[in-house]
């Protein structure tokens, strides 16, 4: 299955290779895309449809698990899983709404009802390929990013290189007002395709902020400087109008320059992933070789308030989560694109995790400091794909500073930042190597709190639901959403 552009390395071939790890470590992501892309799913047992796969155990230190066995910890209980009906594609984002749960695919998108949480249901699966079908919601409107060169827009589309110019990739736009039936009823394509998308509510329109990045001069519809997002207007009223508004430029010195200037540090050629903040006018934008903050109170012409880097350790600025005070923001460094084993002792717990930034100042003047790193402590096997990546908030209010993550073959994890100098883990679920003979891809792609539940997709092993019970986090239990869209950050209390 293509699952990347013709302009991005295979990263499959890589990871057949010799050395993978030391490589990764050594040359950075220039030698591999940001999220797996050409890598083949992992084998592993499939579980059946609603079982939790046994009750799990709590790890000794220092322990790995058995091939394929569940692990958590005792505040944590597996409720259920939906195994994947085609193990081989790749499970990527999800989204919610009401008593449902909507999730991408490589090759489309599935929506589950998770009216009971310990019995979810698939209602329909959506055949439409296109890597990574980045998902959202609004109202009777799902919206999935293609990031992956097609022969045209429709779901019918096969593999073309990017080199050509009718090679289609952006946005598409599905009616979900049955379910069980979505239509698919718009297309908007975006220069050098969407990986990301993050939508930003309105009053009469809606508008998706699309993230893209590795231009060349090779591409047609995709040649630099590409140093900003493209941001499509979606009429509410008509979403067949939906077409592409502006192009704001974010980087006008052209970002970091990566390497070699910045040896293993990516070079900004555009954004991977945006979280905004509507009821604060705010976004935080994990942009490559650099993270930013900058203000959105006009959707069509964001203004970055200030830019960080960090050449030391942050290898690929990946993904962003304010906490509930808005006054800090988590920064994800996808080190290896998602295909290392990247969260073994040899990495160490600086590299592959989060940063902890602090919002200071006010207005024009705040500005991100950082504060420390978080890792997950649990040492994952060589054969593992294991890095920071997708996670939400875990909305306990009261000044505290909960957030659940996946971390790939690494598991999910839930950890507090109330004290940004020292972060650390309260929970856990994950499951064994999916291989023990060499480097499988699997794991979590995203894990959110949503509605008093953890809801996990797995890319081999499909959604699982997870329940967290813990003092420390029951007070979210009381938080009641009708929808989350993860990089649509609500105002939780």
């Amino acid at each position: 299955m293509q699952t990347s552009r013709a302009r991005r390395g295979s990263l499959g071939v890589a990871v057949a290779a010799t050395g993978l790890l030391a490589t990764l470590l050594t040359a950075g992501p220039a030698a591999a895309s940001p999220d797996p892309g050409d890598l083949v799913p992992g084998a592993g047992a499939q579980q059946s449809a609603g079982a939790a796969g046994g009750e799990g155990r709590e790890l000794a230190p220092g322990e790995i698990p058995g091939q394929d066995e569940i692990v958590h910890s005792r505040n944590i209980k597996h409720l259920a899983n939906i195994p994947s009906t085609d193990p081989t594609r790749i499970n990527s984002d999800l989204a919610f709404q009401g008593r449902y749960a909507y999730a991408g695919n490589y090759t489309g998108f599935t929506i589950y009802d998770i009216g009971n949480p310990k019995a979810p249901k698939t209602v329909t699966e959506v055949l439409c390929p296109g890597g990574q079908n980045d998902i959202s919601v609004q109202g009777d409107l799902l919206f999935l990013s293609t990031d992956s060169s097609r022969s045209d827009d429709s779901c019918n589309s096969v593999s073309q290189p990017a080199t050509e110019k009718s090679s289609w990739e952006g946005i598409k736009i599905f009616d979900i007002k049955d379910k069980k039936n979505p239509k698919y009823i718009k297309s908007v394509e975006t220069a050098c395709g969407s990986h990301t998308h993050t939508l930003v509510p309105g009053g009469r329109d809606i508008y998706l902020y699309v993230s893209s990045y590795s231009p060349s001069d090779a591409f047609p519809d995709c040649k630099p400087p590409h140093d900003g997002i493209s941001i499509v207007k979606v009429p509410k009223k008509d979403p067949t109008r939906a077409a592409v508004v502006a192009f704001p430029v974010l980087f006008p010195d052209g970002g970091n320059p990566g390497a070699p200037t910045n040896p293993g540090v990516s070079k900004t050629t555009g954004c991977h992933d945006i979280t905004v903040l509507p009821s604060e006018n705010l976004a935080a934008g994990a942009c490559m070789g650099d993270g930013i903050l900058f203000d959105i109170s006009k959707p069509e012409e964001p203004r970055v308030i200030d830019r960080v880097q960090d050449n030391v350790n942050f290898s690929f600025w990946h993904s962003a989560t304010f906490n509930e005070r808005v006054n800090k923001v988590v920064f994800t460094d996808e080190l290896g694109g998602g295909g290392g084993a990247t969260c073994n002792e040899a990495t160490g717990p600086d590299r592959g995790a989060d940063g902890i930034y602090e919002i200071t100042g006010r207005g024009d003047q705040r500005k991100l400091v950082f504060k420390s790193y978080f890792k997950i402590p649990r040492h994952q096997a060589d054969t593992e794909n294991c890095v920071a990546h997708n996670g939400s908030l875990v909305p306990v209010g009261g000044g505290r500073d909960i957030m659940v993550q996946a971390w790939y073959q690494g598991g999910v994890s839930v950890w507090d930042f109330t004290d940004s100098t020292s972060p650390k883990e309260i929970a856990y679920f994950e499951r064994g190597p999916l291989t023990t003979d060499k480097l499988g891809l699997g794991g979590s792609w995203s894990a959110y709190y949503y509605n008093g539940h953890i809801y996990s997709n797995d890319i081999v092993k499909g959604l699982d639901v997870l329940r967290l019970d813990d003092w420390r986090t029951d007070s979210a239990k009381w938080v009641r959403l009708d929808r989350l869209n993860t990089q649509t950050q609500p105002e939780y209390h």
